[in-house]
Order: structure tokens, then C-alpha cells, then sequence
């Protein structure tokens, strides 16, 4: 069987069509498309179910899959222990939830190339219930994420403990408001928050739900620098980390608003399979820087091996 045409399905299945394949591996569309044929031919049997977009695998193509990735991970385990002085090659694929800033990964970025030169980095955003999927199906390699306090990534993956942070409610500074301020009298204004699967947006339903009141979502914006930037301008209310707060430029337009008995927290995790190979000592890295920027040593509890 050739690797080449495994690489090529793989790419496939993980990206979702021929053309994006087709850029992640530097081939063309044809190029691709023959090779899954060849593997096909190989396996004697259909790996993709045609027509449907984006592609999608049979049941054969997903049992494929699996096998392909662990074949694949043991030529580049195998590979980066017969490179000189024992470094690690190859590509880490990072999932990255839009509630971490720009500003606390460039740190563990820079840590990885600096200690792993020969290793590529790769880094993606997606919600944290689409980034659990993708590492469990092997997608990406590790998933730096935060979820509502009281909620637990999935056993079958290791979980490691980043941070746990308050989350505060800000508004535009000039946001007519009583001098006490309860959860109901913010029940009436939108409220700008992330898509479904966003762990802030999960967190305020929850808690509005929880008091029967409204909860109005008026602008979905992907990034917490957008939803800070249309609260300063009127638009709502945004829920953010005081951390990401400190550390934006639009810090002086909003005003905290101080809810007495509504103390939400979030608790950010970075999520890997069990088996993590050759990759253990460059995920751990990572780990370890992203905690000294995102706020500090969590408790050992929070970690589950």
C-alpha cells in the first residue's frame, strides 16, 4: 500500500473536499483524486460517499480512517526517532476555542518553535464541542478549550486542567442602568454573544433559565474582540474573562457591571488522546506555557490522565 495514497485520503477526510486536500498536501485536485482512487482500488471497496458535499466517508471509510491515522502516526513516530539528536518532526495540530485571545497563545507558539524547531505547528479555531469531535477522531492532535464550570470534557480523552477564570458582565459606559444592578434588569437589553457551542453563551442561558427569566440574544459574533468592541459601542451585554478585558485596547470604553449572586466561572482545559506518541512532550509544553498565560496554577484535582 502506498503512504502517499493513505496521506491523500486522510487529507480528505479531515478537510472535508478535494480542493482543500489538495492545498493542505501542495498536489492538484487530480492529483488527490487519484490517489483515493488508488487506495479505493486497493481496499476494493467505496470510501466516500458520492455525491455529497462536503465529502463524507462510508462506514468503511471511517473504519479506513482510524487504521490510516494510526498507521500514519507510526511512520512519523518512527521517523522522528531515527532524526538526528532525537527531534521531534512531523506536524501538532492545535484546536483553539475563540475565548482564548491571540495575546495568551502567541507565548506557547513561540515556546513550541523555539524548542521544537524541526516541529510544524498548526492551529485551528472551532467551537469546544466541535474541537472535542475533531480530537477524538483523531482531526487534530490536541484542543486547547474552555468550557462552563461543572462541565467535563469526555472520559475517553485526557484533560488537563489550564485555568479557571470569572467570567463579568460588561456594557457601554454610558449603559442606563440602576446603582444596584440584578440579573433581571439586564433580562431586557441583547445580548452579544458566540455561536451555539459557545461556553459563555452556555453559561448565560443556563443561568437566566435558571431564574425564568428572558434570555435575548441580540448580535452572534464569532470572536471575543468583536463582542467587546460592539458592546463598547451600545449594541449589548458581553460576558468575557477580566483577563481578556486587561488585555484589550477597548478596556476603557465598557464598564464592568457588578451582578451580586451571579459569580460565573469557566474553566479552560487543554484535551489530547491518551495516546499521545511522539507529540506527549511538545503537547505538555504547550500545556504548561498556556497556563503561566492564561492566569496561573490550577488545582492537581482538575486533572484527569
Amino acid at each position: 500500500m502506498n503512504t502517499r495514497d493513505l496521506e491523500a485520503f486522510l487529507a480528505v477526510v479531515e478537510t472535508g473536499s478535494i480542493m482543500a486536500a489538495a492545498a493542505r498536501l501542495n498536489l492538484t485536485q487530480p492529483g488527490v483524486t487519484r490517489r483515493v482512487q488508488n487506495l479505493e482500488e486497493q481496499l476494493g471497496t467505496t470510501l466516500f460517499e458520492r455525491p455529497a458535499k462536503p465529502l463524507r466517508p462510508t462506514l468503511a471509510g471511517r473504519e479506513a480512517y482510524e487504521h490510516g491515522r494510526r498507521v500514519i502516526q507510526s511512520i512519523e513516530e518512527l521517523r522522528g526517532s531515527a532524526a538526528p539528536n532525537g527531534s521531534i518532526r512531523g506536524e501538532l495540530r492545535v484546536g483553539v476555542s475563540p475565548d482564548l485571545s491571540e495575546a495568551a497563545l502567541a507565548g506557547p507558539i513561540d515556546e513550541l518553535r523555539e524548542t521544537f524547531p524541526d516541529l510544524s505547528v498548526r492551529i485551528t479555531t472551532g467551537w469546544p464541542t466541535s474541537l472535542l469531535e475533531e480530537v477524538l477522531r483523531n482531526q487534530i492532535d490536541a484542543a486547547a478549550l474552555s468550557l462552563p464550570d461543572g462541565t467535563r470534557p469526555p472520559e475517553e480523552l485526557t484533560a488537563e486542567a489550564v485555568a479557571e477564570q470569572p467570567l463579568i458582565v460588561v456594557g457601554a459606559r454610558d449603559l442606563d442602568l440602576p446603582a444596584a444592578v440584578t440579573l433581571r434588569d439586564l433580562a431586557s437589553h441583547a445580548w452579544i454573544v458566540g455561536q451555539t457551542g459557545c461556553g459563555f453563551r452556555t453559561t448565560l442561558r443556563r443561568r437566566f433559565e435558571a431564574e425564568g427569566l428572558s434570555f435575548v440574544v441580540g448580535v452572534e459574533a464569532p470572536s471575543t474582540d468583536l463582542r467587546l468592541s460592539l458592546a463598547a459601542r451600545g449594541i449589548g451585554l458581553a460576558l468575557m474573562t477580566p483577563a481578556h478585558l486587561i488585555r484589550s485596547p477597548l478596556c476603557e470604553q465598557v464598564r464592568p457591571i457588578d451582578l451580586p449572586n451571579f459569580a460565573p466561572m469557566i474553566r479552560s482545559w487543554l484535551v489530547h488522546r491518551p495516546s499521545a506518541g511522539r507529540l506527549r512532550r511538545p503537547i505538555a509544553l504547550f500545556r504548561n506555557a498556556l497556563i503561566r498565560e492564561v492566569g496561573g496554577d490550577c488545582a492537581v484535582s482538575g486533572d484527569r490522565g
